[in-house]
């Protein structure tokens, strides 16, 4: 797993599913252990701090379908399965991707939770790991408080032959989200000092999810997050977090453009200059450009690069790995399918292989904002300009999404889950508080920041629609769109005016998942259906 990862043995991938610490695990092994004997062993909660990782890869898989495509950015092909459904906002309570996503959060927390319910017996060099466990079981209840809204907050490994999961019924949002606060801000005391590591949950990124955390609770804390965020983007140096930008005097040239007042000095164009973020901005996702460049833009096709892929400016990110295997890992697999391959990605959905589905096409709403005039930068490493060319001439072409360019479910895309433009347009976000607009220069310059590398101009003064807007530009296709919209208060009007143009299904009761069927049939009685399904 690019080398972050260790290999997980057969006998763990069964320790992690185990209840009790007197349980035994597969007796024909002769190295299984149980829980206890593990923890006891040098590097017991480094392999269960693995594993929390590794079960976490399964929960990008079918995110997008859930998230992305039930926003304004994207719309999807009417001939294919439940997806145009999903993109309706006409959800079945049974629709398997909706049950998915919940199963594969809750077995990651399950994970964490062996770690946490242990922690005492974690030693001095392995308390890391109970702080990575902090991190992931209050990451996977944000995506299961964002996606469905009301939902238990699990912070222990229930033992289902005792109905302990009676004990956990659905809690008002508003709670919890004090539990994922809770759980991050804990998390932060134990990875202080720890090392920088893209690939596994660090203090910088606790502090910056649990600001985001602040600013998604349905009443934010604009304060506890602006304190946050600043801890970080006023001392962004020491956490090695920064953007990808290439300063015009450094920037590359292409063609020779001489200067009218001198003829042998090479100008850069402002084409030129873009080109460069261009490149800056798709390396920002591991991606490199090939071919060269002409008529005012790079030419050639997206590939994802793993040595460009562990940048400054990703500070939290799910690794996946490009090997040829016939054991593919998608969010239904089984624990076993999943430790036993590396040939895994985040969405079939979203990468190059997406428009076999027919579901990562833009939206006309979306190409109407992104587009090369618009977006001189975000969008080359964003959208296919070719069919967007042809769109042009027939706006019944679809036009798919580039930022992702590897194959279906063999890619090596690693899927981001926090970068630093987040968190310098977060800060503005908490700077900004409920006010329409600023003129705080804090919050403008992280906004320019953000501008800036995608070729724009600077502005004095931030508005709350200005900063809802570049959010729906700089993060498209990373599943932030429909949760800005939440957390900005907009969605309902956004959606409404989109689903009446587009002939869908949108009502304020929509915006949240329906609570899986599956999981109100396995308790008869306990668990309540979201309102509007």
């Amino acid at each position: 797993m690019k080398n972050i990862y260790i290999k997980i043995i057969a006998c763990f991938s069964l320790v992690a599913l185990v209840t009790s610490c007197e349980k035994e695990l597969d007796l024909s092994n002769p190295t299984a252990l149980s829980i206890e004997e593990l923890l006891q062993t040098d590097n017991g909660f480094q392999l269960l701090a693995n594993g929390v990782l590794d079960a976490y890869q399964k929960v990008p898989a079918n995110e997008f379908l859930l998230i992305e495509l039930r926003s304004d950015n994207v719309r999807a092909n009417s001939e294919n399965g439940n997806f145009p459904a999903i993109n309706a906002y006409n959800v079945d309570p049974n629709n398997g991707d909706v049950a998915t996503y919940y199963s594969n959060n809750m077995s990651t927390i399950k994970h964490a939770n062996t770690v946490i319910d242990n922690r005492f017996l974690a030693p001095e060099n392995q308390q890391y790991a109970v702080g990575e466990a902090y991190f992931m079981r209050a990451l996977c209840h944000f995506n299961l408080v964002r996606a469905y809204q009301n939902v238990p907050y699990v912070d222990k490994v229930l033992d289902i032959t005792k109905d302990e999961a009676l004990n956990y019924p659905q809690l008002p949002e508003a709670d919890v989200y004090e539990k994922i606060i809770s759980d991050f801000k804990t998390s932060i005391a134990y990875l202080d000092g720890g090392v920088q590591n893209r690939y596994r949950p660090t203090k910088g990124a606790a502090i910056c999810l649990a600001a985001k955390a602040y600013l998604s609770q349905p009443n934010p804390n604009y304060d506890e997050a602006e304190l946050l965020l600043a801890s970080v983007v006023e001392n962004n140096g020491a956490y090695n977090y920064d953007l990808i930008f290439t300063e015009r005097n450094n920037a590359e040239q292409f063609e020779f453009n001489a200067d009218p007042l001198n003829p042998t000095i090479d100008l850069l164009t402002d084409d030129e200059y873009n080109a460069n973020l261009v490149m800056d901005y798709g390396h920002v996702l591991g991606n490199a450009i090939s071919a060269g460049y002409g008529d005012g833009v790079l030419d050639g096709s997206w590939s994802n690069s793993s040595a460009l892929e562990i940048n400054d400016e990703v500070i939290f990110s799910i690794a996946y790995d490009l090997v040829s295997s016939d054991n593919y890992v998608t969010s239904d697999s089984e624990l076993g399918d999943q430790v036993e391959t590396d040939s895994e990605a985040h969405s079939f959905a979203m990468t190059l292989q997406g428009p076999s589905n027919g579901v990562n096409i833009a939206s006309i709403d979306f190409l109407e904002v992104m587009n090369p005039e618009e977006q001189p930068v975000r969008f080359y490493a964003s959208l296919n300009p070719i069919e967007y060319g042809a769109f042009l001439s027939d706006n019944t072409i679809d036009v798919f999404n580039t930022k992702f360019p590897t194959n279906g479910e063999i890619g090596d895309n690693d899927w981001v889950v926090l970068r630093y433009a987040d968190v310098l347009l977060l800060y503005a976000e908490a700077i900004l508080g409920g006010d329409d607009s600023t003129t705080d220069a804090r919050a403008v310059d992280a906004f320019n920041k953000v501008r800036a590398r995608a070729g724009l101009e600077e502005v004095a003064n931030l508005t709350k629609e200005e900063l809802l807007a570049e959010r729906r530009v700089e993060f498209v296709y990373e599943n932030q769109r429909l949760y800005d919209l939440i957390r900005f208060g907009e969605a309902d009007r956004v959606l409404t005016d989109f689903s009446t143009q587009n002939s869908l299904f949108y009502t304020n009761e929509k915006k949240y998942l329906p609570f899986p069927q599956r999981e109100i049939d396995n308790l008869p009685g306990f668990y309540n259906q979201n309102n509007g399904y």
